[in-house]
């Protein structure tokens, strides 16, 4: 193993004071490990319904466009969808624990009517008013799910950062200075005795050179 430094005293306290820093790091990561696996429980149920709706919705959502297709073609289809038109969003960024994410607001409704999309009634045919409806229903449900579902993978990724962290100090680190303090602390004992040890036999030296 790879010294951390000469078996002096100021090693010594200096490796102590770097293992006590250490373990307070442990500490904190693992409250933030803790605070980090109850965020991601409880983001995880809303996340899930969240994908579960947009499933669901996209379930309904592509064969309606098929029967669109059928009834009214291809080209007919992209003749109504022109001109295309922007949809708002506002992205508002927090942080808890160091995790950066953003909550999607929608400033401009997606869902609209047949007038609202600028089709003539007569000339657009059922299936495909049910299809735009529903592909507008999917796209609000994709962005209301955006933020949780980007806040579940930033949780999930500090998570997995944070462990990886606690594993490395408490694996690695901690028990190299613990090594380290137990090899410099034996060398100062065994410096310690030979130095009693010659200074015992200088005072014997001493006594015999005097009597």
């Amino acid at each position: 193993m790879r010294t951390l430094g000469a078996p002096t005293r100021s090693n010594l306290i200096r490796h102590r004071r770097r293992l006590e820093r250490v373990r307070k790091g442990i500490d904190l990561l693992t409250r933030k490990r803790q605070a980090l696996v109850a965020d991601l429980f409880r983001v995880a149920t809303p996340a899930i319904e969240a994908r579960s709706r947009v499933e669901a919705s996209a379930s309904r959502a592509y064969p309606a466009l098929v029967r669109a297709v059928g009834a009214q073609g291809t080209g007919g289809l992209e003749a109504m969808g022109w001109p295309a038109r922007r949809v708002e969003v506002e992205l508002t960024v927090s942080e808890s624990w160091g995790v950066a994410t953003g909550a999607v607001q929608r400033l401009t409704p997606v869902r609209r009517t047949v007038e609202a999309r600028g089709q003539a009634p007569p000339l657009t045919q059922p299936a495909a008013a049910v299809a735009a409806d529903e592909f507008e229903q999917m796209v609000e449900l994709l962005l209301d799910a955006a933020s949780t579902e980007l806040l579940l993978r930033r949780l999930a990724d500090a998570l997995r950062r944070t462990t990886r962290q606690v594993n490395t100090l408490e694996n690695r680190v901690a028990p190299g200075l613990s090594a380290e303090i137990h090899r410099v602390r034996a060398l100062l004992e065994e410096r310690e005795r030979e130095d009693h040890t010659r200074l015992k036999h200088l005072l014997r030296l001493r006594q015999g050179a005097t009597s």
